[in-house]
């Protein structure tokens, strides 16, 4: 039977905005290059990459009954992304300003709080099915994540922009034998990586942007892969795709070096299209 993934974290309705440059924390006016709306969010955009790879995924987001939350619901089902929905008091928005360079800045508008538990016992079990459990950066994956451990199966995290000392990610990071972070924050991503290793995990990754991505496997090798030459619309997402990637190819039974490979390949669909994933072209527009 084919290995299956469960993915818990953000699905959100983003408004994106492009300018020529990111604005300065002063007063002041800007023009915009460029403006659209779209599906967001880290979870969603793994649970997208994957479902396109052909992978069996089930992804466990929050969304309100509101019509952004409508709008995120629709154009997953739409992609055909398998997805069990929880009822949040809000549905995660952000407006992201970006460059065309691949700067950005993030502005969460509304972010769903944890639930109050009530299908834990449902939720688990479809945990315990899967054969790898992706917990995202946000406060019901932290809720749940004393579940998905008990489970025993392995759990892979993404800790994003992590700068090493804050106290969130740290609960993540102790429960993941697989992390992958980008080096924005980071003095030095190596050190970062093996102490990874050093604490349990059996794969850590690290995203470098244009220069591609670095890891340290359970041995202590370090595997460098360059990123695909791919001329690029938007970055959102690009991450996710990495990871998404990475995680189908190590399911297929491939070692690190080949499952590097076959992420920067899916990050570059990713860097090609201004949504999450190109199926979203012919949904969104």
């Amino acid at each position: 039977m084919t290995a299956s993934v469960f993915i818990a974290g953000p699905a959100s309705w983003n408004s994106i905005v492009v300018l020529d440059r990111l604005p300065e924390p002063v007063p002041h006016m800007q023009f915009a290059e460029d403006s659209w709306e779209t599906v967001g969010g880290t979870s969603a955009g793994k649970a997208l990459s994957l479902t396109a790879l052909g992978r069996p995924t089930t992804l466990y987001a929050l969304t309100a009954a509101d019509e952004p939350g409508q709008r995120v619901r629709a154009a997953l089902e739409q992609a055909g992304v398998d997805a069990r929905w929880a009822v949040g008091d809000a549905t995660e928005r952000h407006l992201n300003l970006m460059t065309r360079q691949g700067g950005r800045v993030s502005l969460y508008v509304a972010v769903p709080s944890a639930t109050d538990g009530a299908d834990d016992a449902a939720l688990q079990s479809v945990m315990g099915a899967a054969d790898v459990i992706v917990l995202d950066l946000a406060a019901e994956p932290l809720r749940i994540l004393p579940l998905a451990s008990a489970t025993g199966k392995p759990i892979w995290v993404d800790v994003h922009d992590y700068d090493g000392e804050a106290e969130f990610h740290r609960p993540f990071l102790a429960a993941a034998d697989a992390v992958f972070c980008n080096a924005d924050r980071l003095t030095d991503p190596v050190a970062f990586l093996r102490a990874c290793i050093s604490s349990g995990a059996s794969l850590a990754v690290c995203t470098l942007g244009a220069e591609g991505a670095m890891a340290i496997d359970a041995e202590g090798v370090e595997h460098r892969v360059a990123a695909v030459p791919v001329d690029v619309v938007d970055t959102n997402g690009a991450g996710d795709a990495f990871l998404a990637g990475v995680l189908d190819a190590r399911l297929t039974g491939l070692d690190v070096a080949a499952s590097l490979t076959a992420g920067a390949k899916t990050a570059s669909l990713v860097l090609g299209t201004r949504h999450l994933h190109p199926v979203l072209d012919r949904i969104l527009g």
